[in-house]
């Protein structure tokens, strides 16, 4: 297994690569050794700060190259980072609660142990050029960063993310994908999600450019830099699909190729998505634009696990298992990941029960997923294991294909079908587009439920306004509905519709 961590800490990146970094300020365009070198600096300053070895270090801020530099410096040090979403900790209560030395935070804050990330770029500069730091050697079973759950069933839960889990993705990747000096990445969602900074040791090792962006500002960046490979959760795609869409008038193949060019630039290689279903319509759109994408499996527990790619790619499915893993469906139908080199085999900073409930004792990881593989070996998701719905006349229901169903209409932003405590299903429909738009949605749903078995049927339904977003707690940061949150918001109206009241 290659050493990815070992040679992003020590190495000496190509001048002729870079990275474009879209945040605070507007475009940041570096060459990769400009990167490093200013992580060094970060390094020497960590120092100066008493950070050495083993210290944990928090960070709790948007997408900027801020963020990149204390990443890479702590990697020179073999210090560990905590990486928590921006918007959803409270920066000052963090040292306290998971033993942080420090806590960089891009929001203003009077405690003590919070420093701001606005002056860092200055500070470095202001540093002396002597960056002869000494070399660091990790091991596999090293720990890097600490990295959250996303706390979507309750308080976010640790997980101490060893090298050797790390260096076996990147490594199996880069197999699979080959990313060479030719290619851009795009990367935009937040780099408090360990995968998202691969991207970024990829380039720093394999030599390739890559895009660091905001969620905000993804859109914008993407048509401007024209990237080979855009990695991106189906949220995102969808949304890109209705915009290349409405560019076109007709389902004319060269009209859609144009338009996809306009949105994305004429050098994609693929698209890479995961982290949440994607649905059947939207891949094919994307196929139909000449541009590939390639869905595969993963969660924090086991990182990336199965992956459709060049030469083996069938559509609906999460594609096979990368080198490093293995999986099986147990006897209640659900995924387990057995992995070479384990993120790790328990929790921290969980409550108790918790880390034995999905780390076996052999080391796999029980996901909770439901799964099924083909004649072929391609694994197919069908949903968690907690999204059947047990009907009060004892049925079994599970609810992601139904909910898959109401998004195929254009009206529905996003839904959660449930049970209610009652015989039949209900659904809330997010669908901010006034009153048009619901008749449109009750058609849809009447429609459904003429040609589904009668537990299949939507009872009652709610359909609101307010749009389910991470800023609003009912997304989770890889933008999965937070099924309980979402029902507790809107219990009174669901309970109200129910009875005919509304």
């Amino acid at each position: 297994m290659e050493q990815i961590i070992n040679r992003v800490a020590n190495g000496r990146p190509s001048a002729a690569k870079s990275i474009a970094i879209y945040g605070p300020g507007g475009r940041t365009v570096l060459s990769l050794s400009e990167l490093d070198r200013l992580a060094r600096k970060m390094a020497v300053y960590l120092q100066r700060l008493g950070i050495s070895a083993g210290d944990r270090i928090g960070i709790v801020a948007r997408n900027r190259l801020e963020w990149l530099l204390l990443d890479l410096a702590a990697l020179k040090l073999k210090a560990v980072t905590a990486a928590f979403e921006a918007g959803k900790f409270p920066a000052a209560a963090l040292a306290e609660r998971y033993a942080l030395r420090i806590v960089f935070s891009d929001e203003a804050s009077d405690a003590s142990c919070i420093l701001p990330m606005d002056n860092l770029l200055a500070t470095l500069e202001a540093l002396p050029e002597d960056l002869d730091l000494p070399p660091v050697a990790f091991a596999p079973s090293d720990v890097t960063t600490i990295k959250f759950t996303s706390g979507s069933t309750g308080e976010p839960k640790g997980l101490a993310a060893t090298v050797g889990s790390i260096d076996s993705s990147i490594t199996a990747t880069q197999a699979l994908f080959n990313h060479s000096s030719e290619d851009k990445i795009f990367v935009f969602l937040p780099l408090s999600l360990l995968q998202q900074r691969y991207w970024v040791y990829s380039a720093l090792v394999y030599g390739h450019d890559v895009v660091l962006s905001t969620y905000e500002l993804a859109y914008y960046a993407l048509s401007r830099e024209a990237p080979t490979v855009v990695m991106g959760v189906p949220a995102f795609f969808e949304t890109l699909r209705k915009a290349i869409a409405a560019r076109v008038e007709s389902d004319d193949p060269a009209a859609l190729r144009r338009a996809a060019i306009e949105a994305m630039g004429s050098r994609i290689r693929y698209l890479w998505t995961g982290s949440a279903p994607a649905s059947p319509d939207m891949l094919r759109f994307f196929e139909d634009c000449g541009t590939p994408i390639f869905e595969g499996y993963g969660m924090n527990e086991t990182c990336i696990v199965t992956k459709n790619a060049p030469g083996a790619h069938r559509r609906g499915s999460v594609g096979k298992p990368i080198d490093g893993k293995r999986v099986s469906i147990d006897e209640e139908g659900i995924v387990v990941v057995h992995s070479a080199f384990p993120v790790n085999t328990s929790y921290l900073f969980c409550a108790p029960g918790d880390s034995e409930r999905i780390f076996q004792p052999d080391g796999s990881v029980r996901t909770g997923d439901l799964g099924r593989f083909d004649e072929d070996g391609f694994l197919y998701i069908l949903g968690r294991a907690d999204d059947i719905v047990v009907l009060t006349n004892g049925r079994n229901v599970l609810v992601r294909p139904i909910e898959e169903k109401l998004r195929t209409c254009p009206e529905v932003e996003n839904c959660i079908v449930l049970g209610s405590g009652e015989d039949r299903l209900s659904a809330i429909l997010c669908a901010p587009h006034g009153e048009a738009a619901r008749d449109v949605i009750k058609r849809h749903i009447a429609d459904l439920n003429d040609t589904s078995r009668p537990d299949e049927r939507i009872g009652t339904f709610l359909i609101v306004d307010e749009p389910f977003s991470i800023e609003n707690g009912l997304l989770t940061s890889q933008y999965k509905p937070k099924r309980r949150a979402i029902l507790a918001r809107f219990a009174n109206e669901i309970t109200q519709a129910s009875r005919g009241l509304i």
